[in-house]
């Protein structure tokens, strides 16, 4: 099985948007490819995760430089991305409901039901990879994928596809200008999102969950050309896990009512209640605690904007 990598694309401080556009493209479709295999089974579910993640990361990338794209092909690519991960969205939802949830809670829900409940779920999970994942990798469609996005970010179509004088100009500029624009960009998304945001508010929090991802993967696209990335970053780890975790707790609710929508065994049903009671707990109790975590993220240092944090490099 392939081994988990943090290290970032190889940008260069020295490339235009362009160029590191398709470096980012290119190192994380090839990263994607390793998994492949892997994500054909349950037997190791990081296959379908560092899948999930890496398709993530190329639609991210895809909209935060949208500014510099023509719009027409980056649609049409952030739409196949965007099936691709949810052919694997419920193979990688049954593996953590399984994997972290159901396991988790083993220990520390005195209720009976747990194996009812482990049970339907692990049905589930194989019909999702039987169904799913396997029939989508073996298809027309996702060979196609590959080979016209493969195309696309190494010949750099987007510098033909008729982009405006403004989007040529922004793609053949320095990347490191560019990247500092859209940091602050999507700082000040993330700060618009954030700021009275109504805690009890779901669709609010799922919005500022989105655009504190969108900052985190562009810190990480362009942690390469400045030092103080990495602690940028730590000090949105905080807000990033307590939003994570309303989402898994949302995610967690919707499974179980389509998963227990036949279901009459009353054990398993109070189980899957109590578990939803139990995460539910653990994200209030994190909740308190949002008032530290956005001050740790206003706190943070812009190291993009430092002239000594750029990173110099040769080639």
């Amino acid at each position: 099985m392939p081994k988990k990598s943090k290290t970032p694309a190889p940008l260069m401080s020295g490339q235009s948007v362009s160029e590191a556009f398709a470096t980012i493209l290119k190192f994380n479709f090839d990263y994607l490819l390793t998994w492949e295999q892997a994500a054909r089974s349950w037997d190791h579910i990081e296959g379908v995760h560092q899948s999930r993640v890496t398709l993530r990361r190329m639609r991210s990338a895809l909209s935060l430089f949208r500014n510099a794209l023509p719009k027409t092909s980056r649609k049409y690519w952030s739409e196949e991305l965007r099936w691709v991960a949810g052919e694997l969205g419920m193979a990688r939802d049954m593996d953590v409901l399984i994997s972290e949830s159901l396991a988790a809670a083993a220990e520390d829900l005195p209720l009976k039901g747990a194996q009812g409940l482990m049970r339907l779920a692990e049905q589930r999970r194989a019909q999702a990879y039987q169904e799913q994942v396997c029939p989508m990798l073996d298809s027309d469609r996702y060979r196609s994928f590959k080979e016209g996005f493969e195309a696309w970010f190494d010949k750099k179509q987007w510098e033909t596809d008729e982009p405006s004088k403004k989007q040529s100009k922004l793609l053949a500029s320095n990347v490191v200008g560019f990247s500092r624009g859209l940091m602050d960009k999507q700082e000040r998304r993330v700060l618009a999102a954030g700021s009275h945001v109504d805690r009890l508010d779901a669709k609010a929090m799922h919005s500022l969950r989105i655009e504190c991802k969108k900052l985190r993967y562009a810190a990480e696209f362009f942690s390469p050309l400045f030092t103080g990335m990495d602690d940028f970053i730590l000090q949105m780890k905080g807000l990033q896990d307590l939003l994570g975790l309303m989402n898994d707790v949302a995610v967690m609710r919707q499974l179980l009512d389509n998963l227990l929508a036949d279901v009459s065994d009353h054990e398993t049903l109070v189980y899957a209640g109590g578990l939803v009671g139990w995460r539910t707990c653990d994200y209030h109790h994190m909740l308190n605690r949002f008032d530290v975590y956005w001050e740790e993220f206003i706190e943070a240092k812009h190291p993009w904007w430092k002239k000594s944090a750029l990173v110099q490099q040769a080639g």
